[in-house]
């Protein structure tokens, strides 16, 4: 041992009379006045164990809160937090503590028999008020297993008393089943179960979507989905950030669905792969909070681990009157450490599309004015909202034309149906959503479900039963995405897709809004 170890790493926590004592194989009386020139021979006789290197500290509370030593992104401060540390850095592997867990019909029985399987037939999930399931992927179909499913959800809801269950009974009427929502990433918003600042998981990969809400959203499997039911914890590598820096105004033909498919053109379908994708900029700040769902619903086509965008005025607007519980937003500091900037001039963008198979292979849609189209599909938890109906009810209307190809629309909850039948479009004189679809010849609405984004059944409404060549407001467009395998879908914005079914090809909605 070295003679010049501080005198502190000898000192034992026992005290007398308000003093620290010194334990009895060193009594003072031992060591010379000159610490320094204690002889190590003394220190041989001495066990070799330390006793007590310091007095014990009061715990700190999380950076988050307090003064920010180095500075962190929003990512990575939500993950700190949740995980009760002070500090995180990219590639850091912490226990997260999770505030809302989400499944659905096709990975909830999964989920649940593998909770089942390492926690017990009769274990309790370990929150009962943050277990959210909503059946919504294979829903109006005959098919018994889809329908199985469902029922599994709903035996493990009734014996668990899972609060926020939005449970299907009455396939042939949905209305008749005033629990019951549709997509769940729409639901998730609308039902006030996404808030600033908190972690949420789904067992779906576009769980993504609620980053618009300030939080880190992401898509888990279903055997993470099965730990969290039995502990409320997951472990998570914290991702590095890219950060998306979006100005200009925003043309009035462009939607946010174009500027992620530019964003996803830019960096490929790899390039975000694991990594925090966050949205800032003039253009962010004017987007809807549907619009910046539709930003962040598209990140994980990148690859992307979770997208976000900062919570302000329009998040908390959103809020009031759909969660009571309180929730503290987050934001980058200025001294964060993002992996690269990616700065986009937005007026300047013109309307996109992704052609097949992959959503990142770009194309302006005037590029593709020649591509003979035989369908077109409004929906899903990408193009399916309030919003998404009454942009294309906005061309429709624009153009007083009639739709020259089938045109499916699927919206995506109870509620945005509601919506298609009440809300008047903007300039139509009262006209609804739903009154310029039929004018235009569109099909009736559909009952709110993901349809047929992901095909499904084989009766699912508007799957692709025929290689045919499909305009869609939907979110993939890989071989048999939408049904058959040789089918061909064209990603693009509800514009784009209102446009090209009043043609029949692939159409710049500016021939029609201009």
């Amino acid at each position: 041992m070295a003679s010049s170890a501080p005198a502190s790493a000898f000192l034992s926590p026992t005290e007398k009379n308000g003093r620290r004592r010194l334990p009895k194989p060193y009594a003072s009386s031992q060591f010379p006045a000159s610490f320094p020139a204690l002889q190590s021979s003394a220190i041989a006789k001495a066990p070799r164990r330390i006793v007590s290197v310091m007095a014990p500290q009061s715990q700190r509370a999380p950076s988050t809160t307090g003064s920010v030593k180095t500075g962190m992104t929003m990512t990575e401060k939500i993950l700190a937090r949740a995980s009760e540390k002070s500090q995180l850095s990219p590639g850091e592997n912490v226990w997260v503590n999770i505030d809302i867990l989400m499944t659905h019909d096709v990975c909830g029985p999964g989920s649940i028999g593998i909770f089942k399987q390492q926690f017990g037939e009769n274990a309790k999930v370990w929150d009962r008020e943050k277990v959210v399931i909503i059946p919504d992927h294979y829903i109006f179909t005959s098919d018994q297993r889809a329908n199985r499913n469902v029922d599994i959800l709903r035996d493990f809801c009734n014996e668990q008393n899972i609060k926020y269950f939005y449970d299907i009974t009455d396939l042939g009427n949905f209305k008749a089943n005033p629990d019951y929502k549709g997509v769940c990433h729409v639901a998730l918003a609308q039902e006030g179960h996404c808030r600033p600042g908190e972690v949420l998981l789904g067992t779906d990969s576009h769980t993504c979507t609620a980053g618009a809400f300030g939080q880190f959203a992401t898509g888990i499997g279903n055997t993470d989905a099965g730990f969290v039911l039995g502990t409320g914890k997951l472990l998570l590598k914290v991702p590095p950030t890219l950060r998306f820096v979006m100005d200009g105004e925003m043309p009035d033909y462009l939607l946010a669905k174009d500027l992620i498919l530019q964003v996803i053109g830019e960096i490929s379908v790899s390039g975000g792969t694991y990594k925090a994708m966050e949205f800032v900029g003039s253009t962010v700040e004017s987007l809807s909070m549907e619009e910046r769902m539709t930003l962040c619903n598209m990140v994980v086509e990148a690859g992307g681990k979770n997208g976000v965008v900062p919570a302000d005025s329009t998040t908390y607007k959103y809020l009031e009157g759909k969660t009571s519980l309180p929730y503290e937003p987050v934001y980058s500091d200025k001294q964060a450490s993002f992996l690269a900037d990616y700065r986009f001039d937005i007026s300047k963008l013109e309307p996109l599309v992704a052609k097949p198979h992959s959503p990142d292979n770009r194309a302006l849609a005037r590029e593709c004015k020649d591509v003979k189209i035989d369908r077109v599909y409004i929906g899903s938890c990408t193009g399916g909202k309030t919003e998404d109906f009454l942009a294309a009810a906005r061309v429709f209307l624009a153009s007083g034309k009639k739709v020259k190809v089938p045109t499916f629309l699927v919206p995506a909850t109870q509620k945005v149906w509601m919506d298609v039948y009440s809300l008047p479009v903007p300039g139509s004189g009262g006209k609804t959503c739903s009154q310029i679809f039929e004018e235009a010849g569109c099909d009736t609405p559909a009952s709110p479900s993901c349809g047929a984004c992901l095909g499904g059944p084989r009766d699912t409404y508007a799957r692709m039963n025929e290689a045919q060549v499909c305009v869609s407001t939907t979110n993939r467009n890989f071989p048999g995405r939408m049904g058959h395998k040789e089918g061909q879908i064209y990603l693009a914005s509800p514009y784009t897709a209102a446009a090209s079914a009043l043609t029949g090809y692939v159409t710049d909605p500016r021939e029609f809004l201009q």
